[in-house]
């Protein structure tokens, strides 16, 4: 994992780097620009007058002492803003694995268990439609129809602009207007939530959809299941406790590469949707040219993937007798 997270640093480093731009106007301003001497100060102050080799083992040497460095347009160290807009990513990249790995997961055992009739038709062509539909537009329309024409569910943002946001706590809203007691700020955070998670969530849903379909499809055809019928077993518990059990393990490493792609993938709806999250803060990144934040992004996102491998593994180990009987 180290040398995984040196490599993807080194190559987003390098990337960055090599970006037309110049990050200089999200620092001193497009007007300074014409004044040498501002220029030289500031390209010292932040180190862009050195070679960049010598960048780069500067920002590694910081990077193994926990320094993300220093972000160019909000002045603040990277750290604390990626700290500080993580959770809200996380509560709702949470919120849309919930929806869309409960709703891919009934969706492919009733796809698998009425094969080729139109409920599984019905089922495929909705799991086809969230793979395939791009999210920025789902995002567009369902804020026109939910929010704008029909007013069920409020518009951008992760509170209403005149309520009063909780002493953050945790950062998750949800948990925040909780222990402040506050239950109209708490119903407020579940409706502002519901749009985006579905947007979001609705991709899940397809991928998880179709790989538990195709997995109840080999399951229910082995002998162990025909087994379980002849005892007299019924039909939901042979497709729940027998076949869906064992079914699950393959979807784990999707459940597990969504959740971390996620992380980092959610760009659009947060920019649609004004959420104040790691993504919304990468589109900012990237548009000024903020090599410590485009790089601390990265990196949270590199992290994610191998956080999510790792517990991927141990998840099968629990789940599969035979990996730990392997083991």
């Amino acid at each position: 994992m180290p040398f995984l997270i040196l490599g993807i640093v080194t190559a987003t480093f390098v990337l960055a780097q090599f970006t037309k731009g110049n990050p200089l106007i999200s620092i001193i301003g497009a007007r300074a620009l014409d004044n040498p001497d501002i220029v030289a100060a500031a390209k010292a102050r932040w180190g862009l007058d050195k070679s960049l080799p010598e960048r780069y083992l500067i920002y590694v040497d910081n990077l193994a002492h926990g320094n993300l460095g220093t972000s160019f347009r909000t002045k603040q160290p990277v750290l604390q803003d990626l700290a500080d807009r993580l959770p809200a990513t996380l509560e709702l990249v949470i919120c849309a694995m919930i929806v869309g790995a409960v709703t891919g997961i009934l969706l492919g055992v009733i796809s698998a268990q009425f094969r080729d009739t139109p409920a599984d038709h019905a089922a495929r062509l909705f799991a086809l439609l969230g793979s395939c539909i791009p999210m920025f537009w789902l995002g567009l329309l369902a804020l026109f129809v939910f929010s704008v024409q029909t007013h069920l569910l409020p518009g951008p943002g992760r509170l209403d602009i005149r309520s009063d946001p909780p002493n953050t706590v945790t950062g998750f809203m949800l948990i925040d207007t909780l222990l402040a007691g506050d239950w109209d700020g708490f119903v407020d955070a579940v409706r502002h939530l519901i749009l985006p998670s579905l947007v979001l969530g609705w991709s899940v849903t397809g991928i998880v959809a179709r790989m538990v379909r195709a997995s109840m499809l080999d399951v229910l055809g082995q002998d162990f299941v025909t087994m379980a019928r002849a005892k007299g077993a019924g039909e939901g518990r042979v497709l729940f406790n027998h076949a869906l059990r064992n079914a699950l393990i393959p979807a784990l490493t999707i459940l597990g590469f969504t959740f971390a792609y996620l992380i980092t993938g959610s760009v659009l709806v947060e920019t649609i949707f004004s959420w104040p999250g790691i993504g919304s803060y990468a589109v900012d990144a990237a548009r000024s040219l903020d090599y410590p934040a485009i790089t601390g992004v990265t990196i949270v996102g590199g992290l994610g993937f191998l956080i999510a491998n790792l517990l991927t593994d141990i998840a099968y180990a629990a789940v599969d007798p035979r990996m730990r009987s392997a083991a």
